[in-house]
């Protein structure tokens, strides 16, 4: 038998095991044709004899049948149980921040953004569409004209992403949610080129939380004028570049990347301060994702040309002195309390960031840094809080490990360009 017909055997033989944990037969022509390619999608890309795999294709059956034949008040409901699956599903193993981000970080990104009715909303690393959802709800509220009610549903949220499961997953939590007809694209986002992106393309507000620490091919580091294989480095070069002028964004990222001393990071920086308004950088405490091993920030940009320049600086050749960027406001987040899985983030902890931002009040916990005072050769963006004593921070070892990386695949490519030139 070929390896095509034995691969196809093997499919059809987890459909009819599939088959053996959905409700019975009289039940099953109540579920939309939604929810059935939903759950025949998850044959083909989950193990099945994984108990979280069984669990996650019962949540998703059951909600089915809930979404096409309940209200919307039971839909609602029932979204809850969805995102506190999502959450415990992030929560059990290594990559804690991988499917799901903490949905008060979220809130507060939210709220410090302020999207608007009419604004095209875009995730390029979606996960389990939790920006994406939570931005539904934030805009959800109050009394919506029919018209505006359309344009939410069809015209308002874009989510990218690769992996197979979170594909699944985002695309159930937003019909839970009240979108009926997602707009998730199952892509890799980095394979698009970024010289391909046109006006038509761009967003007026990103939110995202890109994935840490991954690696990406040579080929795809091609796409991008700045190249490095850190996976969340060539996201931010495509959250700059996709969007609009005058667009707001707040993107998740490791807190090495406000000082790593590689020629990429640096360069980044650079091209962040120049092109956009890097106005607010929270800083995050350890503990935030459950499970992820890193401290991160979030950076708040907006997309700004420079004062007098049509169009702006082209994407990589930022140059001179000028800068979107004037200055940029600081805030140390400090709960009071160690981070885990029973005493994760809340509402509250972040309520007085989002109170103090919306007039860059300078605090214990908060400060403003002028754009004069940034070292013009390292751009170093690190998080130091002049109203307290300094003191020694010992990095983790994977945040050395990673530097040190960086640092050799920098030499590595030097080298090999010197051995062309002395080899042609």
């Amino acid at each position: 038998m070929s390896i095509a017909n034995q691969a196809k055997l093997k499919r059809i033989s987890k459909l009819r095991l599939l088959l053996t944990v959905v409700p019975k037969s009289s039940d099953r022509n109540r579920f939309s044709n939604t929810g059935q390619i939903i759950m025949a999608s998850i044959a083909f890309v989950l193990p099945l004899n994984n108990e979280k795999t069984i669990s996650l294709f019962w949540l998703i059956a059951i909600s089915d049948f809930v979404v096409f034949n309940t209200s919307q008040q039971e839909k609602h409901e029932l979204s809850h149980l969805y995102e506190a699956k999502i959450k415990n599903m992030g929560n059990a193993g290594r990559n804690g921040g991988e499917y799901y981000t903490p949905r008060p970080l979220i809130r507060a990104m939210i709220q410090v953004v302020k999207p608007q009715i009419g604004d095209r909303i875009y995730d390029g690393a979606c996960g389990s569409a939790g920006f994406l959802c939570e931005s539904y709800d934030y805009l959800r509220r109050g009394n919506l004209t029919t018209k505006q009610l359309e344009q939410l549903q069809t015209a308002t949220f874009t989510g990218k992403e690769k992996k197979s499961l979170a594909y699944v997953i985002a695309i159930m939590n937003m019909i839970l949610h009240g979108i009926d007809a997602p707009n998730i694209i199952h892509t890799n986002t980095l394979t698009e080129n970024l010289s391909d992106i046109q006006d038509k393309n761009r967003f007026d507000v990103i939110l995202a939380n890109p994935p840490f620490g991954g690696k990406e091919r040579k080929e795809v580091q091609q796409n991008f004028p700045i190249k490095t294989g850190e996976t969340a480095f060539l996201f931010l070069q495509h959250f700059i570049k996709i969007l609009k002028r005058g667009g707001r964004a707040a993107v998740v990222i490791k807190n090495t990347f406000l000082s790593n001393s590689d020629n990429a990071s640096r360069a980044l920086r650079q091209e962040l301060l120049s092109s956009c308004n890097l106005h607010t950088i929270l800083d995050c405490p350890s503990g935030t994702f459950i499970g992820a091993g890193v401290k991160t920030v979030v950076l708040f940009f907006e997309k700004r040309p420079l004062s007098g320049v049509e169009g702006g600086v082209p994407f990589g050749s930022a140059q001179g002195t000028g800068m979107a960027t004037q200055k940029i406001w600081y805030y140390q987040l400090e709960p009071g309390r160690n981070m885990g899985k029973t005493n994760s983030l809340n509402d509250e902890d972040l309520r007085e960031f989002v109170q103090l931002q919306a007039r860059f009040a300078k605090t214990e916990k908060s400060w403003l840094v002028d754009i004069a005072d940034i070292n013009r050769e390292t751009f170093d963006l690190s998080v130091k809080n002049p109203n307290k004593a300094e003191e020694t921070l010992l990095r983790e070892p994977q945040e050395i490990l990673d530097e040190i990386a960086a640092l050799d695949t920098e030499s590595a490519e030097i080298l090999d360009a010197i051995a062309g030139m002395v080899c042609s």
